[in-house]
């Protein structure tokens, strides 16, 4: 990563996205629980999201940033039919981590919150390691 791409991420940049939860976003049709609300998976990946849009077109060429740690609140039941904005912020950035608030409101309340760390990773020496990785599948 090179000196310049690092001042253009800072703390303040945002990213957002909203669906309209729907039957695929329940808790029984992603396997995490029996009552038709929006699902905790399905809410963190709306977090991972909206913490990609915040940066993704500001990283430099060859470059990706993948989630590595994830605190957050489910504390508010959201029905189908109902929509929710799902936003980042990114708070911090030191070298390679990058830090996110992350909040999730329906159309009635906010329903989860939390931080998002993402880590900004080199594709091609990652791509390498996943390889070398994969390369030793069944050699334990």
């Amino acid at each position: 990563m090179t000196t310049d791409s690092a001042t253009v991420l800072h703390p303040g940049l945002t990213g957002s996205v909203a669906i309209v939860v729907t039957e695929q976003h329940t808790a029984p049709h992603v396997g995490s629980g029996r009552v038709r609300v929006l699902a905790t998976p399905v809410m963190v990946n709306l977090m991972e999201a909206a913490a990609l849009q915040a940066v993704e077109g500001l990283l430099p060429a060859g470059h990706q940033s993948v989630g590595t740690h994830l605190d957050i609140t489910h504390v508010a039941a959201t029905p189908v039919g109902m929509q929710v904005k799902v936003h980042a912020e990114l708070t911090g950035v030191d070298k390679r981590t990058l830090t996110f608030r992350v909040y999730a409101d329906d159309e009635k309340e906010r329903i989860g919150e939390g931080v998002h760390e993402r880590i900004i990773i080199n594709l091609e020496r990652f791509d390498v390691r996943m390889r070398e990785k994969a390369g030793s599948i069944g050699k334990r």
